[in-house]
């Protein structure tokens, strides 16, 4: 089967659509989805990416697709935003409700939102954004912008290995990072509210 009909790009007024052909192995969709950015890298190299359609992909391999064209070939992959609404039930799966695990380096530009708990295996630089109706946990350093619990649980807490974000909210509340820029964490911490407000604190497990 002809490259050109395996994997097409369409333009919309969001970003570019990458359509992959169904019936083809996801192997070679992602082989020649190299192929076809390498031929035109110039072309590609920040592109906004709205979304991938065609064949259906598990989570590890659409993780797999977004971490390539960000990382890789520096194309900005463009997520979909959640509507908030004021019916909708506050998302109380904090402890065992449904997660999202984003295997790569959330880029400047990048705004991220799910509606669930957040796991970043990776850093969230500073110009992104990452939303979540639970809990956001960020295996790195969180430098932009995070809000949890962001249809109004204010349980939901936010932690990382390195805790400098730009700008932080739980719930309804928000906190910005001290103008001094002096803030440099040795420790993961974890950030929750407290007494209507949010407060930082070591994320130490306690000896038994």
């Amino acid at each position: 089967m002809a490259l050109k009909n395996n994997i097409e790009f369409k333009g919309t007024k969001d970003g570019l659509i990458i359509h992959f052909n169904e019936a083809c192995e996801y192997e070679k969709l992602k082989e020649q989805l190299i192929e076809k950015i390498e031929n035109a890298r110039s072309f590609f190299k920040g592109a906004r990416i709205a979304g991938i359609e065609g064949k259906s992909l598990s989570s590890n391999e659409e993780s797999e697709i977004i971490d390539l064209i960000n990382n890789r070939y520096g194309m900005i992959m463009v997520e979909k935003p959640i509507t908030l609404s004021k019916k909708e039930e506050v998302f109380m799966g904090l402890d065992e409700g449904i997660t999202r695990f984003i295997k790569s380096t959330v880029r400047s530009g990048i705004k991220i939102e799910f509606k669930g708990n957040l796991v970043i295996m990776g850093d969230v630089n500073p110009g992104a954004e990452v939303v979540a109706y639970g809990n956001i946990v960020v295996m790195g350093t969180l430098r932009g912008t995070a809000h949890a619990g962001a249809n109004g649980n204010n349980k939901a807490f936010v932690s990382a290995i390195k805790l400098v974000p730009t700008q932080l909210r739980i719930g309804k509340f928000i906190a910005r990072a001290p103008d001094n820029g002096c803030n440099d964490p040795k420790y993961p911490e974890k950030a929750f509210i407290k007494d209507d407000m949010i407060q930082i604190e070591p994320y130490i497990t306690k000896s038994r």
